[in-house]
């Protein structure tokens, strides 16, 4: 393990619950559901955190080239290279397509200022906008004491205004229930065109609170998850506040 892997997995300790990192339950192509009414965990408020780093190849293709343009750069002391947009050259963002079981449809994210509630309908708040890909990342509320309003939500991840750079990124999205093991999915696949990623979709199904991995990309933006599962909102061009 690298050096910048070994300081990724230190960050990862930053942000955690509490709970030892082998009370992980990660979710793959092959065990990709959980419900988490049979782990009694689907009341109070479900954090879902995003947070992403640059791939170590890429990094250490940056140092090369650097290298060779500048070769006295070789007899200087190496740099430790952190999270910076200019270096990464991507922002990722945190989304989430709700259906309510009265039929109100909607958005929550940093994109048009479309932030949420959590004490309100749709009960799902997205607190602060990284653009950095800092170690606390992004983070999303929802409240499943209100899980009888719910009927499902999509959480998605989309690159906002950037070339598309789902290749060079190493994301993971992580659950952390109100009780019980947290939940990761990780983002690995190799989509460089990709603009948009649907990643969980938690349902209610017949009163029992579903997550499901979906992790399916495409390369449009929100209009084509909402296309992909039948979400039936019209969608226009956002854009973000300067900072």
């Amino acid at each position: 393990m690298g050096f910048l892997d070994g300081l990724w997995r230190g960050r990862e300790s930053e942000f955690d619950s509490g709970s030892a990192a082998t009370n992980t339950i990660e979710l793959t192509k092959r065990h990709s559901q959980i419900s988490l009414t049979k782990q009694g965990a689907a009341t109070g408020n479900l954090r879902i955190n995003l947070s992403w780093r640059m791939r170590t190849s890429d990094i250490v293709g940056i140092q090369r080239e650097s290298l060779l343009r500048h070769p006295l750069k070789a007899l200087k002391p190496p740099e430790v290279i952190g999270h910076s947009q200019s270096m990464v050259n991507v922002d990722l963002d945190l989304g989430c397509l709700y259906e309510l079981q009265d039929g109100t449809k909607g958005v929550v994210q940093p994109l048009g200022g479309y932030l949420g509630d959590v004490n309100a309908p749709p009960y799902v708040k997205i607190s602060g906008d990284d653009r950095f890909g800092s170690a606390s990342g992004e983070t999303m509320y929802i409240n499943l004491d209100q899980r009888e309003a719910i009927k499902r939500l999509l959480v998605f991840v989309y690159i906002y205004d950037q070339t598309p750079a789902f290749d060079r990124t190493h994301a993971i999205v992580t659950l952390y229930p109100s009780n019980g093991p947290r939940i990761e999915i990780g983002l690995d696949e190799r989509h460089p065109q990709a603009r948009s990623c649907a990643v969980v979709l938690i349902e209610n199904v017949k009163d029992e609170i579903l997550v499901h991995r979906e992790v399916k990309f495409v390369y449009g933006f929100q209009g084509e998850l909402d296309r992909l599962y039948g979400w039936g909102l019209q969608w226009g061009r956002g854009y973000k506040t300067k900072t």
